[in-house]
């Protein structure tokens, strides 16, 4: 890949951060179904959605071919990862881009407009400590325009069921081995690729000096502040201004949660 790379190059960058994560969760593209299901169940078939923390854009893109008539505004901090959903959506005008740090005081000042018809995020906030969490719920609940709806899928848990869980988890497990043994790229091994690819070389420099390495291990230490429990998400949503919460999805190693503004 070069530096001048293609819609169809940046497509390929998508496509295998698509099957990087499906490694970690074999059910992505369903729960990817059911959150534009609930887009278009609570907003229609013409909403304007605020990506949140977009990656490549994994779920923009889903969400556009599904409701061709949706604008989405994708926001993150990644610039590697904003590199391949610009070149991805270039001459979508459908589409548009804020860099910005979540955990920032005024992250929403970044954004083209300040009311949205929904919010979606997918495998992301669970890097945000609780309080910052908290803080975002907050801040969401005001962007979203009054009937919104907000979307989140990411590693939440029903702790009530501990041996289910524990199940689950093996079967999981067992299946990435397998899958591993055939070829198929973890997190590290991705972007070990990005390290070596020219077309990325600007942006996984910065990436790499804001964010860290993604290939080296993270330090031994204190365990993060980070909530895991479903239910802690849905009490904080109500807590922040949301006027109802449920989970309306769940696997082995995630849930997605709705809230209504």
């Amino acid at each position: 890949m070069t530096t001048t790379s293609t819609v169809s190059d940046w497509q390929q960058w998508q496509t295998s951060w698509d099957r990087q994560q499906e490694w970690y969760m074999p059910d992505r593209e369903e729960r990817f179904r059911v959150m534009i299901d609930a887009v278009e169940a609570v907003v229609g078939r013409t909403p304007l959605v605020l990506d949140l923390a977009c990656g490549t854009g994994s779920i923009s893109d889903r969400v556009l071919r599904r409701l061709p008539g949706a604008r989405t505004v994708c926001v993150d901090i990644d610039p590697v990862l904003l590199t391949i959903a610009r070149g991805h959506f270039a001459g979508d005008e459908r589409v548009t881009f804020a860099e910005a740090d979540l955990t920032g005081p005024d992250w929403t000042e970044r954004l083209p407009v300040m009311s949205f018809d929904a919010v979606v995020t997918a495998t992301a906030l669970h890097w945000l400590d609780t309080e910052p969490l908290r803080r975002l719920y907050g801040t969401l609940a005001r962007l979203l325009r009054e009937g919104g709806v907000f979307l989140n899928a990411d590693h939440m848990y029903d702790e009530s069921a501990p041996r289910l869980n524990a199940a689950m988890n093996a079967l999981l497990t067992k299946g990435q081995a397998r899958q591993r043994r055939e070829g198929a790229l973890d997190w590290a091994d991705w972007w070990s690729r990005v390290a070596d690819a020219p077309a990325l070389a600007e942006p996984a420099a910065r990436r790499f000096a804001l964010l860290g390495d993604p290939r080296e291990p993270r330090p031994a230490g204190t365990k993060p502040d980070r909530p895991t429990a479903t239910s802690w998400h849905l009490a904080t949503l109500r807590e922040q201004g949301f006027a109802e919460a449920r989970q309306i999805w769940c696997s082995a190693s995630d849930a997605l949660v709705a809230a209504l503004r």
